[in-house]
């Protein structure tokens, strides 16, 4: 498999997007057939397995365009790493393609939007790339949280969504200063449709239901394995105090083990850290490669 040649105009990238709401989503068992086929060596099944999937390489795609690239180049990654994940899926690990899929998508697409910032102004150390991708979206989630009372978001605000500095905030934003791109903008002539209009449909949107469900299914599945590798003490703490609606508080928690609220708070706080690395490590465990393209 290739990927396409580049969009030439929006005009192209039109005639595509309503091209691709064309081909047929795929059943479970026709995915695993097709997927099963394709891995030994049938072409044309691997072909069918990419274009039911492309809409929702758009969608991803979608979540990147604050960055002030050219959406078609966005997809163009996005689509490369479709073919890898379709290159590598399982068909009898019993989870549908795209939610493995999203994996490689995504990175293909962050490795695609560092190479084309200056990497010297927007820095290259793990905390700066993730408040680099996490920026745009906390904007856009604290602005439809006050939308309609005329509250501008602000650094601090932002900062405070993502537990950083206000500064931190304020020099990545000066650094970006990036242009949105919208698949809501009119096209045509008459201005009468979106690129987004080309992309919805029920199918689509019931097929995206279906991928939340098992992709909530595995990574329910994975914080139970990270859970399993802490030790008593530590799974004791991360049950009470975040995964329970009605968990103890820090003095009840320091009660139950005999030491003071200071210490239990030190105590969650290294559970908590634990179970992030741990998480961490499952995660590039399950895709080493994904992980690797923008590690």
């Amino acid at each position: 498999m290739q990927a396409s040649s580049s969009f030439a105009s929006a005009d192209f990238l039109s005639t595509y997007l309503s091209e691709i709401s064309q081909y047929p989503l795929l059943t479970q068992p026709e995915e695993q057939a097709l997927a099963r086929r394709f891995r030994q060596g049938d072409l044309p099944a691997g072909h069918r397995l990419v274009t039911a999937n492309l809409r929702f390489v758009v969608k991803v795609a979608y979540e990147y365009r604050s960055y002030g690239l050219k959406m078609s180049d966005l997809i163009q990654e996005a689509n490369i790493g479709l073919m890898k994940a379709v290159q590598k899926f399982d068909p009898d690990k019993g989870i549908r393609l795209i939610s493995y899929a999203v994996w490689w998508i995504r990175a293909y697409i962050q490795n695609y939007v560092l190479k084309n910032w200056s990497l010297v102004k927007l820095g290259t150390t793990q905390a700066q790339r993730r408040l680099f991708f996490a920026l745009a979206r906390t904007r856009r989630e604290l602005e439809k949280l006050g939308a309609g009372d005329g509250t501008v978001v602000n650094a601090e605000e932002i900062a405070r969504k993502l537990n950083v500095k206000a500064s931190e905030v304020r020099e990545m934003e000066q650094r970006m200063g990036g242009r949105d791109l919208s698949l809501d903008a009119p096209m045509g002539e008459d201005g009468d449709a979106t690129h987004l209009d080309f992309v919805e449909s029920e199918s689509a949107s019931h097929a995206d239901e279906i991928a939340d469900r098992q992709e909530a299914q595995m990574t329910r599945e994975r914080i139970q394995r990270a859970l399993a590798r802490l030790d008593p003490r530590e799974r004791f703490i991360i049950e009470q105090r975040v995964m329970s609606d009605a968990g103890m508080t820090l003095s009840e928690l320091g009660e139950h083990f005999g030491f003071s609220r200071e210490r239990a708070r030190q105590l969650e706080i290294r559970a908590k850290d634990k179970l992030k690395a741990e998480l961490a490590t499952l995660m590039t465990e399950e895709n080493p490669e994904a992980a690797a393209v923008v590690g």
